[in-house]
């Protein structure tokens, strides 16, 4: 039944989808980042209930109810969204080693008035055009290295200007490297792996939650057979009222009855109508929750139609398992103490960083810086003299960007940053903190398991006592029925009184609703066992891709 997991997958494709976030300059990250969000939401319809109408009616065998359960239940598909977020949480982690590039241009006119003969202008006007590139990034090592290219561009009418318009340009390559505290790629990574422990510590409670609503759904089934098998009981228990009240009444005609005894036949006949009605009642809401169940209750053209179950009622008796094997089976497969057991791993990591954070802050620190100047070079025969003669030397960007990369102007350093904490209290209450989480899902984790043996112990123990009890109600049928018969024949021969004949009817009837009853219980006790091992989902080929 793989196929009815289908809409978990491409709701997880979708998700895993729209975590790749684009790369600039990409058409799509336009579109990602540049376009209208949607906020529409669009629910669907029941799926695939019209292939099981026949004759107007909605049959359904339980593998085809648990198909549509699962496909169109609402729980269910809510519970399949809850995966989603901690699947989004994983790309979140990763936007620490997202790159990050900024540009600043800026455009600034001045004008001053002179206060020096060595201004170079009566008034002194300046254009300035700065640029400013920088380049971010987180390497996976822990490393944080920053990029930077800046541009200069000025103009002015101060006649000592030695190059106006100047052109200057630098780039810059500087770096922190961890040494000591977050210098392991495990650190930088630490929120990563937490949170790909969140996403499989989600998908397993999705499983224990799904295994639970698929519970849940199968009993409601149960419950709509229960109600049926009950009220062919009540109505052939209705008709048995029925026949006893119309002899009596031929009887009390014929003058062979007393007036008196005909009060406990009609009685006795009221008494199984509204058995009757409560029973048909009983159905009838049992059957709104199996719509309910598979979506049907959302089509106004489904809800209304007739349901006709298909399963069989009785089943063989399985072999019951062995207690250890079956908590040993348990504890392998039961989504809520794997989930617990994998939140321990989140613990650990939580515990290492905490142990980190202690250390002391060492960083080896680093830059180079190569510049260009440039542009139109003014040589002046007298810079002192405003009328001196100007021999004007043509240059351009391209020249300071040769400068540039000719790196013959260099700025280079090394050093080492040290941060040493006297006393961390923080720090210190931080894995101390960390330490008691750990302990205290490690006792839940046991607390889990003993829980889990007590559920396996009692779900067997209580099939047993069904099994027992099933044998039992059915010799007990037999024996009403044999009785009833006998009473029946004893009156018809005139040798007993209508009020043994009544009491056996009404013992046959709870004797046939007790057979029923504990064929349905012996139904809801190997659902209850499966889901106590954790192997309900495997028992209905239901699988969570």
């Amino acid at each position: 039944m793989r196929f009815a997991f289908l809409p978990i997958v491409l709701l997880v494709a979708a998700s895993a989808k729209a975590q790749e976030a684009p790369t600039f300059p990409a058409a799509s990250w336009f579109r990602h980042h540049l376009g209208d969000p949607r906020t529409r939401v669009e629910l669907q319809a029941p799926l695939r209930i019209s292939d099981y109408i026949a004759d107007e009616k909605l049959q359904l065998s339980l593998r085809a109810y648990i198909d549509l359960a699962i496909e169109n239940n609402t729980d269910i598909a809510l519970a399949r969204l809850q995966v989603l977020s901690p699947a989004n949480a994983i790309t979140r982690a990763f936007a620490a080693f997202d790159p990050l590039l900024t540009g600043t241009f800026s455009n600034s006119r001045a004008t001053d008035p002179v206060t020096s003969a060595l201004q170079g202008a009566d008034t002194l006007k300046t254009l300035s055009q700065p640029v400013d590139i920088t380049y971010q990034q987180l390497l996976p090592s822990g490393t944080a290295m920053t990029v930077s290219f800046d541009a200069l561009r000025t103009s002015t009418n101060d006649a000592f200007s030695t190059y106006n318009p100047a052109l200057s340009s630098s780039l810059a390559v500087t770096f922190d490297q961890p040494l000591l505290r977050n210098r392991r790629a495990l650190t930088t990574r630490l929120n990563i792996l937490i949170a790909r422990s969140n996403l499989r510590v989600s998908r397993l409670q999705l499983r224990d939650q799904v295994s639970t609503l698929l519970s849940n759904a199968e009993n409601a089934y149960w419950d709509v057979i229960q109600a049926r098998e009950n009220l062919l009981l009540q109505t052939r228990f209705l008709d048995l009222r029925a026949a006893a009240l119309d002899r009596a009444q031929k009887q009390l005609d014929a003058g062979a009855l007393l007036p008196l005894d005909i009060f406990q036949p009609r009685a006795d006949y009221a008494s199984a109508q509204v058995a009757v009605i409560q029973s048909r009642q009983a159905l009838a809401h049992a059957e709104n929750t199996l719509r309910q169940q598979i979506g049907a209750d959302l089509d106004p053209n489904l809800r209304s139609l007739p349901i006709v179950l298909t399963e069989p009622l009785s089943i063989p008796v399985v072999d019951l398992p062995d207690k250890e094997a079956a908590i040993r089976k348990a504890l392998g497969a039961r989504p809520d103490y794997l989930a617990a057991s994998a939140g321990l791993d989140s613990d650990d990591l939580s515990i290492r960083s905490a142990t980190d954070a202690l250390r002391p802050a060492i960083s080896l620190t680093g830059s180079y810086l190569s510049q260009g100047v440039s542009g139109i070079f003014n040589q002046l025969s007298n810079p002192l003299g405003g009328d001196s003669a100007v021999t004007r030397i043509p240059g351009g960007f391209s020249d300071t960007l040769g400068q540039l990369f000719g790196f013959g102007f260099p700025i280079y350093s090394f050093g080492l940053r040290l941060s040493l904490p006297i006393r961390d209290r923080a720090a210190t209450a931080n894995l101390s903190d960390a330490q008691i989480r750990r302990r205290q899902d490690a006792l839940q984790v046991r607390k889990i398991e003993q829980s889990i043996r007590l559920q396996v112990t009692n779900a067997i123990d209580d099939l047993e006592a069904i099994r027992a009890g099933m044998e039992q109600a059915e010799i007990a049928r037999q024996f009403a029925e044999k009785r009833f018969a006998g009473e029946q024949k004893k009156y018809e021969l005139g040798v007993t009184q209508l009020f043994f004949v009544l009491d056996a009817q009404t013992q046959l009837n709870q004797a046939e609703n007790d057979v029923l009853r504990q064929n349905i219980a012996y139904r809801r006790g190997l659902i209850n066992l499966y889901l106590m091992t954790g192997e309900l989902l495997n028992e209905r080929h239901v699988a969570l891709n």
